[in-house]
């Protein structure tokens, strides 16, 4: 391999820390409406579809590790952010405030049930 070829091509999943994995499924798969391809049996962990990347849900104590959530967000495409907001709010979901219009894209934070942040993301200024 010459230094000019890329060696890392695309990103194969992203951990997401749990405390409890049947809550958080519950929220991943159920609340958000992402498909579970996935749980993994001898540990309670599991793997969530977002379309281009998957979200690996895992108890962290399982695997030896300490939990620690997430504060830099996952950010979920969505078409709509105020329409997906409206609809996952009527799912339960608090936001953790109003939606924020950065110049080139909304996006609208919220946390999992682990507090974990996420947001919904939307960018409509084309890329130069």
């Amino acid at each position: 391999m010459t230094t000019s070829q890329q060696l890392v091509t695309k990103v194969d999943f992203a951990t997401v820390p749990t405390q409890d994995f049947e809550r958080a499924a519950q929220f991943y798969g159920e609340v958000l409406g992402l498909p579970c391809s996935v749980r993994y049996g001898r540990i309670p962990g599991g793997e969530f579809e977002t379309g281009n990347l998957t979200l690996q849900v895992i108890e962290t104590a399982a695997v030896g590790m300490d939990f620690v959530p997430s504060k830099n967000p996952f950010a979920l495409h969505v078409e709509d952010v105020e329409a997906a907001r409206s609809e996952l709010e009527s799912r339960g979901v608090s936001f953790l405030r109003d939606t924020l219009d950065s110049g080139v894209c909304y996006m609208a934070p919220f946390e999992d049930p682990d507090g974990n942040l996420l947001m919904l993301h939307h960018r409509y200024a084309p890329r130069d």
